[in-house]
């Protein structure tokens, strides 16, 4: 029997997830050459070049795509790719940047768990990460953060580990709200073991996502990896405890790399839990924040995300905040401009520039013309 096209991509993909440790840069570009279903083939019959060879040789006699769809099914869950609609495009766009490409580019496919499309819940998000061995104080301030957030319809993105991760969920599910616990295993194994009920939560009333097929286990190597999957589906990534050996920094230089907006949140000068912070924040690479209102403006989202006014917010997006209020100034009014002379008149570096565009012409303050980008004025 032949799959229709669809199915036929999406077994590809689930084999291409199996085969190779994410993130596998050569076989990535074979995808992109060939398309999915040409690329499985290939490394099924070990017609591949050696840079693709080294990523998959070791696996691609492993044929599971079956036993990995059913049993992801039977979780709850189900197998997202690029070419789903609850693909989330726009948070992925970053990866494909070269600057982006040391800490590994778009996933090849994501496993999910959970009610809700990942494109949607994605659209406005902030991660939140820091130390396993968080204190109070530490814990306090991300459940606090997380709260606001979610409060405010902004999407809490995660890793569940201990600590602040946990804290973050947390508080996001307290507030009613969504969140997203990105894995370094299968989205079928609870890890850590302690939050089987956190993670099961999760599943019911938010997303847990993983490139990992089911069955896969933790390894070091893997959080790392999953790290810039937290940085690319959050808009910007909030530090609240990080020592100075802590993996949240790691997640802090990817969304550096990606052009995202970087806070920490200022600890204790005592506090070993926050050195990392206060390292951040000397070097000038991060901003601090110490509330909901400064997340949201550091990330440059608009006044419907934060809503400090619900009655008047009801069909009207507002302004644009922080660094999107410069860049939508920077338009032209009656033609368009290009993006470099929006980062030279917005003093927004041009990276950043080309992040912001896109998500002002979505809240239809820029459209995009034949000169460039013309702004479209708040009504």
């Amino acid at each position: 029997m032949t799959a229709r096209p669809t199915d036929a991509v999406r077994l590809a993909r689930a084999y291409l997830s199996r085969v190779a440790e994410p993130f596998p840069a050569a076989l990535a570009a074979l995808v992109a050459e060939v398309g999915p279903i040409t690329a499985a083939e290939l490394v099924r019959d070990g017609d591949v070049s050696p840079s693709v060879a080294s990523q998959t040789s070791a696996r691609r006699a492993e044929e599971r795509v079956h036993e990995d769809l059913e049993l992801i099914g039977k979780r709850g869950g189900r197998l997202v790719v690029p070419e789903d609609d609850e693909w989330p495009r726009w948070p992925f766009v970053a990866l494909g940047g070269v600057a982006a490409q040391r800490c590994g580019g778009e996933p090849l496919a994501l496993w999910v768990r959970g009610p809700h499309d990942l494109a949607d819940v994605t659209d406005k998000a902030v991660a939140i990460v820091g130390s396993r061995a968080a204190s109070g104080y530490g814990e306090h301030v991300a459940g606090e953060f997380a709260y606001g957030l979610a409060e405010a319809g902004v999407t809490v993105v995660s890793g569940a580990a201990y600590g602040i991760d946990g804290a973050a969920h947390r508080g996001a599910l307290g507030a009613g709200g969504l969140t997203v616990a990105v894995l370094a295993c299968g989205v079928d194994f609870a890890y850590p073991a302690g939050h089987q009920g956190l993670l099961g939560r999760i599943a019911r009333e938010g997303l847990i996502v993983s490139e990992y097929p089911p069955g896969m286990t933790p390894a070091r190597h893997r959080f790392l990896t999953r790290n810039r999957l937290i940085a690319a589906l959050g808009g910007g990534t909030v530090v609240v405890e990080a020592g100075r050996r802590s993996g949240a920094k790691n997640t802090a230089a990817i969304t550096l790399a990606l052009g995202r907006p970087l806070m920490v949140v200022p600890g204790p000068v005592t506090s070993a839990s926050s050195l990392g912070c206060h390292d951040l924040l000397r070097d000038g690479q991060a901003v601090s924040v110490s509330s909901v209102a400064e997340i949201v403006e550091s990330v440059g989202r608009f006044g419907d995300d934060l809503a400090t006014e619900p009655a008047e917010k009801e069909s009207e997006l507002g302004a644009p905040q922080g660094e999107a209020m410069r860049v939508y100034e920077a338009l032209g009014k009656r033609c368009g401009v290009s993006d470099e002379v929006v980062s030279v008149e917005s003093g927004v570096p041009l990276e950043r520039v080309r992040a912001l565009l896109p998500e002002l012409e979505l809240a239809r303050l820029a459209s995009q013309v034949d000169g460039g980008w013309q702004k479209l004025e708040v009504r």
